[in-house]
């Protein structure tokens, strides 16, 4: 009767290796080819598609942190800018990298929302933390995202969140108003009203 019961248990566990072996090839796979972080980040943006991710903009308010301007900036031309350039305007301000799925994830959701954004008072500034900013000109150029990207050279004290992504919104009086740890989805009607909000002050 042992001899009987082990069969199965033999072919359990021969499916169960076949199963995790094949597991492992796609993940080594993925990972050296470098699409591991697309898959993940593909993943999760379909968490944020529920909308439970959203920012809270009353809950993120920052009262008295000033925002610092003095932050150089690379294009995706090469050409240096700063955060200065924008001054006097709403800034949205993601900070973020090619290398981190919830990045990756939020992005066609904040592409959504600087589409429908039509309003010169309000910028967008998509701050790349890649070292190499190659990476972020690869990955924007293949994606088709629109919205203005830049490398950041140096970054700021008052932005050195430990997460990645985090969002700023900043006021035209230099207020950050919002700082959102983590991904989020962007374009709803609540944060689109939000901004519009922000810029009118």
């Amino acid at each position: 009767m042992n001899t009987k019961e082990s069969k199965p248990k033999k072919s359990t566990f021969k499916k169960e290796l076949l199963q995790w072996g094949i597991i492992f090839v796609i993940g080594a796979g993925l990972y050296t080819t470098g699409y591991h972080t697309e898959v993940i980040g593909k993943l999760q943006s379909m968490l944020l598609y529920t909308g439970i991710l959203q920012p809270n903009t009353e809950e993120s308010i920052i009262h008295g942190n000033k925002a610092d301007y003095n932050m150089p900036l690379l294009t995706l031309d090469g050409e240096r800018t700063s955060l200065s350039e924008f001054e006097g305007k709403t800034i949205f301000m993601n900070l973020w990298a090619t290398w981190c799925p919830p990045c990756i994830a939020e992005m066609p959701n904040i592409q959504r929302l600087y589409d429908d954004i039509d309003n010169e008072n309000i910028v967008f500034v998509m701050a790349s933390l890649d070292e190499d900013p190659q990476k972020a000109r690869d990955f924007i150029a293949r994606k088709g995202f629109t919205f203005p990207v830049y490398s950041v050279l140096t970054k700021p004290l008052i932005y050195d969140s430990s997460v990645v992504p985090t969002t700023y919104v900043i006021s035209p009086k230099g207020d950050i108003v919002m700082e959102h740890r983590g991904m989020a989805k962007y374009d709803t009607d609540d944060f689109k009203q939000f901004l519009l909000s922000i810029s009118d002050l």
